[in-house]
């Protein structure tokens, strides 16, 4: 079965990047989780509810929010938006099974504490070239 997400982020409502999971890391998470933040909160004033998707020329991104954390994936063009909106619903409940509300209220900004969630949902994104020359010689 074909793997519906290339990138992840989760990030907190602020523009905290939780967990990121990005095949060409061209742009700092932190960055693109404050860009990200900025422009929801934008379309939110223009709007109810805020943004859900964007497209670049060969890449949408779906946005899905929970909780307060929006959990961002990105996509071929041609993979309908629905399927990804799913797929992003799914990381959310993996990931509020893994983080549930005590650790969450308690957390203390450390982003650490989420390294290990790309464990949880490897079965969701494609392979990274890091991932690929790891399968290689492993």
């Amino acid at each position: 079965m074909a793997k519906i997400l290339k990138d992840l982020w989760i990030l907190t409502s602020t523009g905290v990047v939780l967990y990121s999971r990005v095949k060409d890391e061209k742009i700092n998470p932190q960055l693109f989780g404050g860009l990200m933040s900025a422009l929801n909160m934008f379309a939110e004033k223009l709007s109810e509810g805020g943004i859900t998707n964007f497209e670049l020329s060969n890449l949408k991104f779906i946005v899905v929010k929970r909780r307060n954390f929006l959990f961002i994936g990105s996509t071929s063009n041609k993979i309908k938006e629905k399927k990804a909106e799913e797929e992003l619903k799914k990381i959310g409940d993996l990931f509020f099974q893994s983080y549930p509300p005590e650790v969450l209220i308690s957390w203390d900004n450390d982003v650490s504490i989420f390294s290990d969630f790309g464990s949880t949902i490897g079965g969701s994104l494609e392979k990274g070239s890091t991932d690929k020359m790891k399968e290689a010689f492993w």
